[in-house]
C-alpha cells in the first residue's frame, strides 16, 4: 500500500497574513479605481486571517456593501491573492460596515432560534451560510451558553442550535 506524501498546511505567520492583506488591498484598489468609487482600506490581522476593510465618509460605497456582493467581492479577492501569492486564502472582506451589519443579522437569526428552544423545541437549525458566517453563529451561541454543530456539505452547510 502506498502512502502519499502530503504536505501539512501550516499556519500563516504574521508576515504572510500582512502579505496577503496588502496583496488583497492592491486588488480592491483596482477595482474601486475601475468603479470610480471612493473608499479607505484598512488592514488587520485577526484570529489568523487577514482582514480587510473598506470604508467612505459618504454613500458611495452602498452599492457594494450588500452581504451577497461583500461575499462575491470576497471570493474573487481570496482568487486574486492566491493568484499572486500561491498560497490559499480565508482573508475577510468589510465593506462599509457589511460585516457588523451581518453579525447584527446572524444575532437575530440565533435569537429566534432560541426563542424556538424556549418554546419547547430541542433543537432549532439556521439557514446555510458560509463559514465565515457559521463561525460566528457558532460565538454568537457559545456566548449565549448554548450549543451549535455545523451539518451537511457545501452549500447546503447550516448550523443546528441546542441547549447545553
Amino acid at each position: 500500500m502506498a502512502v502519499e506524501n502530503v504536505a501539512e498546511r501550516s499556519e500563516p505567520s504574521l508576515d504572510e497574513l500582512e502579505h496577503e492583506g496588502d496583496v488583497a488591498a492592491d486588488f480592491i484598489e483596482g477595482l474601486l479605481d475601475i468603479a470610480d468609487i471612493d473608499g479607505d482600506l484598512n488592514l488587520d490581522v485577526r484570529q489568523g486571517r487577514a482582514y480587510v476593510s473598506v470604508e467612505s465618509e459618504d454613500s458611495s460605497l452602498s452599492v457594494l456593501a450588500d452581504p451577497d456582493t461583500v461575499q462575491a467581492l470576497q471570493e474573487i479577492t481570496r482568487l486574486a491573492v492566491q493568484s499572486k501569492t500561491g498560497a490559499f486564502s480565508r482573508l475577510i472582506l468589510d465593506v462599509g460596515g457589511s460585516r457588523d451589519a451581518r453579525r447584527r443579522q446572524l444575532e437575530k437569526l440565533v435569537d429566534a432560534a432560541v426563542a424556538k428552544l424556549d418554546e419547547g423545541a430541542s433543537q432549532a437549525s439556521l439557514p446555510s451560510m458560509s463559514s465565515y458566517e457559521r463561525k460566528l453563529v457558532h460565538d454568537i451561541v457559545a456566548d449565549r451558553n448554548l450549543v451549535s454543530e455545523s451539518y451537511g456539505e457545501g452549500a447546503d452547510r447550516h448550523t443546528v442550535i441546542r441547549r447545553r
